[in-house]
């Protein structure tokens, strides 16, 4: 293999599909992002963690579980939802959409059930593929990033602070911050190269990080997020 020239290629062209033949054996080139991955990493029925009198909502599209310990240890019952059930229909302090793999727009059923979870205000809070969940719930439009994020040392700046912060991120959408409402703004930027880390509604408890509060392991700069969550739910 010619790494030097597929460096180059890449660095031109960006991330793309590969594949490596083995005694001239083609192999046919399959794109995962043609799928609904959120589905199938997803569970088949709720499953709640009893904690305090409070409860959250955790659309599971491929959660990582920390995000699950960092609201039992904040004294939420949390129930975990699969990506297409209609958590609307539930009485909850709040939703979390979670992280995941894969297109955003592959999960139609929980962008409808998100609109209407907007619609009776509930607070929303969307991590990694949940923020390009509430993006598309909200109007915007996503895209694929010419390079993913995938490490855990990405600088995000908070608009109107202007603090920098170091997070842990593995994402290869965003959503273009150009096509969000009025009534929304961009609230993270990557330091890298610029792309939408986060969205926040002016008025209303809808907000989201493209990074992991949670990162575990990783660089917790960020779980402030969720105490943010905490106060909109107890309003």
């Amino acid at each position: 293999i010619d790494t030097r020239e597929l460096t180059r290629k890449l660095r031109k062209k960006g991330t793309m599909l590969g594949k490596i033949i083995h005694n001239n054996k083609n192999i046919n080139f399959e794109d995962p992002n043609k799928r609904n991955l959120a589905s199938e990493v997803s569970i088949s029925k709720p499953i709640t963690y009893k904690g305090g009198t409070k409860k959250v909502i955790i659309v599971n599209c491929g959660v990582k579980h920390n995000i699950i310990r960092a609201f039992l240890r904040r004294n939420f019952t949390v129930k975990m939802v699969p990506w297409d059930y209609d958590f609307t229909v539930d009485k909850c302090n709040g939703i979390i959409l979670s992280n995941g793999p894969g297109d955003p727009k592959k999960c139609t059923k929980t962008i409808e059930n998100t609109k209407k979870a907007m619609d009776k205000g509930t607070p929303i809070l969307g991590i990694c593929l949940g923020s390009q969940i509430l993006g598309l719930a909200a109007g915007a439009r996503t895209y694929k990033l010419k390079f993913g994020h995938r490490s855990h040392n990405q600088p995000c700046v908070e608009i109107g602070t202007n603090r920098c912060f170091i997070t842990s991120q593995n994402h290869g959408y965003a959503v273009d911050a150009k096509t969000l409402p009025l009534d929304w703004r961009e609230w993270f930027v990557n330091n890298n190269d610029g792309t939408n880390e986060g969205i926040i509604h002016i008025s209303k408890p809808f907000f989201g990080a493209q990074f992991h509060p949670e990162a575990s392991p990783g660089p917790d700069d960020t779980e402030f997020i969720f105490d943010m969550f905490v106060r909109a739910m107890k309003k």
